[in-house]
């Protein structure tokens, strides 16, 4: 069935990614109202008062977003979903409304953007083959890049929901031991690899019971919407700490997200196929449906286009993400985040991480200013952007995650 897009009575121009397509959902301030958290819809350049416009035109939902943040929608579940993302478009496209909600737009760039929602759980997946692949030539020049079971399951680590912050946060330097080459005992101080991966994160709303595992073929009934992560990594604490169990201090300093959440509703026209959905697959993965994503990333280091990863080459769907998160009888809760892992496709010009882009900072990156990075220095700034297909060719908007590096604190005594 072809879909017919409906036009905005604010005159938004055509292919705009931040149209009726899109409708993403943030916590914001203003200057009229600098301590009042409310609930916003980005439309155009501008933000829609959702908290005052639910309370003026659908009551009954009103109380969703009274707390100024997504929490109870998420929990709401998806006809309250469904129900609020269609009134917001008659709001939107219908001019006997413009009366009614006009009023309750705000200027975008006169608002300030808050944590969305608040994060339960935090957990990081490691989805794309090109990055492990990549991965795996870096540190095991002479064996095989991947592990044996990086085929057979989505990989992943529990992080740190409480160092996550939206977008425009400061990202300090961390601290921490390493193992400084030619030394066989390890130093302290601050991170000198320090680095960023561009994600995907996928919000949860409806929660399920301990026990029960979630079907990858409900993967919509528990997702809200998606959103950016930067999961900045300090690679020289992560090498050492990182035999045998994995990341831990070298990620947990800080995961920038997005402040903008777009519902998954806005992405069905990005559904593609996954690459494993090919393979001879366990049960519990191999039943997914086509939930893989044609998002294309953008990644600007101090203003300059340094990759455009693709998201469609990410091996693992987030479906097969959640089915393998919850098999075990692990529950979900609302406001859960999982992140896809960094996002690199086949060309050095797609690769999601310096460590690549730089491979491990032996070939540092140039840039057009005329300088070069091995790994990230103080002062840098990392911002990513995406956006996805959408309706009659045009695209979706994802927003942006920015952060910028700061330096570390004078380290205590070894």
């Amino acid at each position: 069935m072809t879909m017919v897009r409906a036009a905005s009575w604010l005159g938004i121009p055509d292919g705009h990614p931040r149209g009726l397509a899109s409708l993403p959902y943030g916590s914001f301030t203003d200057h009229a109202q600098p301590a009042r958290r409310r609930v916003g819809v980005a439309i155009g350049d501008r933000v829609l008062d959702l908290s005052a416009a639910a309370e003026r035109l659908l009551p009954g939902r009103a109380a969703d977003f009274a707390s100024g943040t997504l929490d109870a929608f998420l929990a709401a579940g998806s006809s309250a979903w469904a129900q609020v993302r269609a009134a917001l478009t008659a709001w939107l496209s219908q001019d006997h409304y413009r009366e009614a909600v006009e009023d309750l737009l705000v200027p975008a760039h006169g608002v300030t953007m808050h944590l969305p929602f608040t994060v339960a759980d935090y957990v990081d997946f490691y989805a794309s083959e090109q990055h492990a692949t990549n991965v795996g030539r870096i540190f095991r020049p002479d064996g095989e890049p991947l592990t044996p079971n990086w085929r057979h399951l989505p990989i992943g680590y529990h992080g740190r929901s409480g160092t996550i912050v939206v977008s425009g946060t400061p990202v300090r330097r961390p601290c921490g031991q390493f193992l400084p080459e030619g030394r066989s005992q390890p130093g302290y101080g601050p991170s000198a690899r320090l680095d960023f991966e561009a994600e995907l994160g996928f919000v949860v709303g409806v929660p399920s019971a301990l026990g029960e595992p979630v079907p990858a073929a409900r993967f919509a009934e528990h997702v809200f919407g998606v959103c950016l992560v930067n999961d900045w990594s300090a690679r020289d604490i992560q090498r050492w700490e990182s035999a045998p169990l994995g990341p831990f201090l070298g990620k947990s300093f800080a995961t920038s997200v997005s402040p903008w959440v777009l519902p998954l509703a806005a992405l069905e026209h990005a559904r593609v196929r996954p690459p494993s959905l090919g393979t001879d697959l366990v049960s519990y993965l191999a039943d997914t449906g086509d939930w893989g994503l044609d998002i294309q990333f953008e990644i600007r280091l101090n203003g300059h286009v340094v990759s455009r990863p693709p998201f469609a080459t990410m091996y693992w769907s987030p479906a097969q993400m959640l089915a393998h998160l919850t098999v075990n009888g692990a529950s979900l809760r609302t406001g859960d985040l999982f992140a896809s892992g960094t996002v690199s496709g086949p060309d050095p010009g797609q690769y999601g991480s310096l460590l690549e882009l730089a491979w491990a900072g032996r070939r540092p990156l140039a840039l057009p200013d005329g300088t070069a990075r091995a790994w990230l220095e103080d002062c840098d700034e990392v911002a990513i952007s995406a956006s996805a297909a959408g309706p009659d060719g045009a695209r979706v908007g994802l927003g942006e995650v920015r952060g910028q590096v700061v330096p570390a604190l004078a380290p205590g005594p070894r």
